[in-house]
């Protein structure tokens, strides 16, 4: 009996302890970066046209509660925080009350990598500006909450950076001839030359902000959303000539990365390898339990091509939809990317989040 009732503490010591190490989180913090793919309320309180404030935007959040993600549900941002164990990173401008150590959100709808990029739509924050307001948090608010220097750079190069930027340069800037020169200055080659060698110095920064491990997403295919295609009515599902855009600015992003892991002590430069996957989901949309690849599921402004009108429903089945509007994808799409980013082996490389956060 003795024997039984001492087995019996080990068992229960041991899942108690195996509960504890599953509340804590595989990360310290999360921070994210980026524009209206990962802006989880920041454009809330700015002057701005693009703002996802008002339902049917988060219709499949937290009970269909409008919170300023540009989508029905959660974000990439969203689910690798739930993957980390860690809260959902809150907007940094509409952070109220005590600094939270688990992450900060500081990404920002229709803005771009250069700092004119969608001005025409109203205030947002360029990345560069994004990485001010980071460097505003490490250098007078983070400090407060560590007593020991050591212990708060141990905790800035274990926490996880996502960034998700690039696309704007492209949707809101160089494919708007009537608004901006870009299209007649630059190449594409130039052009994506202009934003990686921009963002490559941001990223920098952030380095030596004291981050370590670095994500970086691909723009997606850009040709495929319907804010082109309802417009150009391209021969298949997409414009090949935008997304061939797309891939010149990914693959001078791929090398750019590579060349910052290798030449930045201690770093690691994760590629978000994602335009196939977004591309293959509307090639082919069974493959991933989709139906409808190519039109919103709210109802938008412009026939299908801009952004949901606020108040009507939007239809009964986005888990089925790859468009949540005319610019942005359903949280269906966002869980798989941000799943196989996670411990996948072919979209986050050379390592996966899981692998990243074992480092």
């Amino acid at each position: 009996m003795e024997k039984f009732n001492f087995l019996a503490v080990i068992i229960v010591l041991l899942m108690y302890f195996e509960s504890v190490k599953s509340d804590i989180p595989l990360a310290p913090a999360l921070y994210v970066f980026g524009d209206s793919i990962f802006d989880s309320g920041n454009n809330n309180v700015l002057p701005t046209l693009a703002k996802a404030d008002f339902k049917p935007y988060g219709s499949n959040f937290d009970g269909g509660r409008a919170t300023g993600r540009f989508t029905n549900g959660k974000t990439v941002a969203d689910f690798i925080a739930e993957f980390l164990g860690l809260p959902f990173s809150p907007p940094y401008l509409s952070l109220r009350g005590s600094l939270k150590l688990t992450g900060l959100n500081y990404a920002s709808g229709s803005c771009g990598i250069l700092p004119y990029t969608g001005n025409f739509i109203g205030k947002c924050l360029h990345f560069s500006e994004q990485v001010d307001l980071f460097e505003r948090t490490v250098d007078r608010e983070l400090p407060r909450k560590f007593d020991d220097p050591e212990e708060f750079s141990s905790y800035l190069s274990r926490s996880i950076f996502v960034v998700s930027t690039g696309n704007n340069d492209y949707v809101n800037n160089y494919l708007q001839p009537n608004i901006y020169g870009t299209s007649k200055r630059y190449t594409p080659d130039s052009f994506a030359k202009l934003l990686i060698d921009t963002l490559s110095q941001q990223l920098q920064r952030l380095y030596r902000l004291g981050a370590r491990k670095i994500i970086m997403f691909e723009i997606g295919p850009i040709g495929c959303i319907p804010s082109f295609t309802k417009k150009l009515r391209p021969n298949g599902r997409c414009n090949e000539d935008y997304n061939a855009l797309a891939v010149i600015f990914n693959n001078q992003l791929s090398d750019m990365l590579k060349n910052l892991s290798s030449t930045l002590q201690g770093s690691a430069f994760i590629l978000g390898h994602g335009h196939w996957l977004g591309y293959d989901a509307i090639i082919n949309p069974s493959a991933y339990g989709l139906m409808n690849p190519t039109s919103p599921c709210c109802i938008t402004w412009g026939n299908g091509t801009s952004a949901c009108i606020p108040e009507l429903v939007p239809c009964r089945d986005a888990d089925k939809h790859y468009f949540w509007d005319g610019y942005h994808l359903t949280e269906t799409i966002y869980r798989v990317i941000a799943t196989k980013c996670f411990n996948g082996t072919s979209l986050c490389i050379p390592k996966n989040i899981k692998e990243l956060v074992e480092d």
